[in-house]
């Protein structure tokens, strides 16, 4: 039979544990802080080159993107420092700017759209309104998305709504919409005709005609959808937030 590890043993082998783990942990603040170093290396070096390219930074798209790529990658928001070095050199600025723009060309539309309205639309529509300068005209969907970010510091009226691959609406509304609604948009926009029926959301999505009615009614009364009832068969459903988009779309086509 063998012999059970006496006493001894055991407790050889817990200090032995314990040394291990004692180790590990020495090792593991040693890598952190080595890292901590490394970042707060990285901090400097960008805020060095964000003080020799601030005028490039603000008037280059091309550049602004590439320089928000490179903060991403330390954990550094310039948008979100209200004081100290990056509210010095105003690269801020730039985004409330453009977030005020953004308000008007939301509030001017409102009464058509319903507080909706298509990325690309808001960008012609603000490029048209900012003038013919080129570093008025460089801006892009990612600038309009920044911009937009930084408007939720007012709550929920201004957020930003996926209905696609690389496609947004932008919501100018207080609420949230809700996952059907959200839904529908996005078939709506995937169709590429602005409108849909509750036939096509029972067959596309398999929801029951309950359903596809109280998202759809919903939606009407909240003013972003519109119903057209000329269609002999059924009714449609309208959305003016995508209306721009489906004209350029049978213009190209």
């Amino acid at each position: 039979m063998r012999r059970r590890a006496g006493v001894g043993a055991i407790q050889k082998q817990q200090l032995e544990r314990e040394k291990y783990r004692e180790k590990g942990s020495e090792i593991q603040e040693n890598q952190f802080l080595q890292m901590q170093k490394q970042l707060e290396v990285f901090r400097e070096n960008l805020e060095e080159f964000a003080s020799k390219h601030t005028n490039e930074i603000k008037k280059n798209a091309q550049f602004r993107r590439q320089f928000q790529e490179m903060c991403a990658a330390i954990g550094v928001d310039p948008l979100a420092s209200g004081k100290g070095f990056w509210s010095v050199l105003g690269i801020g600025d730039f985004y409330y700017e453009l977030g005020v723009q953004i308000v008007e060309v939301c509030l001017a539309t409102n009464y058509k759209n319903g507080g909706l309205i298509t990325l690309e639309e808001l960008r012609t529509r603000l490029i048209a309104a900012r003038g013919k300068a080129k570093k008025h005209q460089d801006i892009t969907n990612e600038d309009l998305l920044a911009a937009v970010k930084k408007l939720k510091i007012f709550g929920n009226g201004f957020t930003v709504v996926s209905i696609g691959k690389g496609k947004w609406l932008v919501q100018s509304i207080p609420g949230e919409l809700n996952l059907d609604q959200t839904l529908v948009l996005q078939k709506a926009s995937s169709l590429g005709t602005a409108w849909i029926s509750i036939s096509m959301l029972a067959g596309d999505l398999g929801w029951n005609e309950t359903r596809a009615e109280n998202a759809l009614n919903h939606m009407v009364k909240e003013g972003l959808a519109w119903v057209d009832n000329q269609d002999p068969k059924e009714t449609l459903f309208w959305f003016p937030s995508m209306f721009s988009d489906c004209v350029e779309a049978a213009a190209a086509s």
